[in-house]
């Protein structure tokens, strides 16, 4: 799944600001949290794929899902079946409750929605821009002595070392794969070779990291320190307080459907 890359493109949702879309999935998993039914979950998504089709997000960008996830989705929609519970319905005078399964599909729903919209943020906003926005956004807490700035940086180096280390362990793990396989006699010779290559494989996944840490705070301290990456003027825009005013009016909205009516 390409993530923590932006999709390359121009369009309405890649220029908003990155404040708005982190306020956006805040709101939104609030609302789903407490109000996590049909109802919402559709509009949600709803808003999800108008925002990729404003984005001409690709079809690539989409995560390839292995055959062993739809097996274990099976498997689950399976078990929770047999809780029963409402809607019952009569089949052959055997009566057949669908409430489990109907439960386990409502929180596999919400779950891609969520991922949905995690992903296009990532999708849309370049990895440079989450600092300034949270600094931006975290400026109150600064009244309380939060050390928001350090925050707001540390989160940056993180999105930025992220898709580095994928790559080393990539190689890593490429490299052992290509190292000559030993005949084992034995099956508890077999368990101990494996454990031997998995210690070996974690090592050098700690020593590539440390290296990496080591090279990019050299680099942080030649472009003078980690103020400079929260220091980046960023502020919302028109076009961010009318993208807020439409979230809002879908969640409100969403709440107002979701909710039955008294008596």
């Amino acid at each position: 799944m390409v993530l923590l890359r932006p999709v390359p493109g121009n369009s309405a949702v890649h220029e908003l600001w990155a404040g708005t879309k982190l306020l956006a999935v805040g709101g939104i998993s609030i609302l789903l949290t407490f109000f996590p039914g049909w109802i919402t979950i559709g509009m949600v998504a709803a808003l999800v794929l108008t925002a990729a089709r404003i984005a001409h997000i690709p079809r690539g960008a989409l995560p390839n899902v292995p055959h062993w996830l739809w097996t274990l989705l099976a498997l689950g929609g399976i078990s929770a079946a047999f809780a029963g519970g409402n809607p019952v319905i009569e089949l052959a005078g055997t009566s057949i409750g669908f409430g489990g399964l109907l439960n386990f599909l409502r929180v596999t729903a919400l779950s891609i929605v969520l991922l949905g919209l995690g992903a296009m943020v990532s999708w849309t906003t370049n990895v440079a821009e989450i600092a300034p926005a949270v600094a931006t956004l975290g400026r109150p807490l600064r009244l309380l002595r939060i050390p928001i700035d350090e925050w707001a940086a540390t989160l940056a180096l993180a999105l930025r070392a992220f898709p580095m280390l994928i790559e080393e362990f990539r190689v890593l793990y490429a490299a052992r794969r290509l190292r000559p396989k030993r005949v084992t006699p034995s099956r508890r010779a077999r368990r101990r070779r494996w454990a031997s290559e998995l210690v070996d494989l974690l090592t050098a996944a700690l020593t590539v990291t440390l290296r990496r840490a080591d090279e990019m705070g050299d680099a942080i301290t030649a472009r003078g320190g980690i103020g400079q990456i929260s220091a980046i003027p960023s502020r919302p825009k028109r076009a961010d307080w009318l993208a807020l005013a439409i979230i809002v009016a879908v969640c409100i909205a969403a709440i107002v459907l979701d909710v039955p009516p008294a008596g």
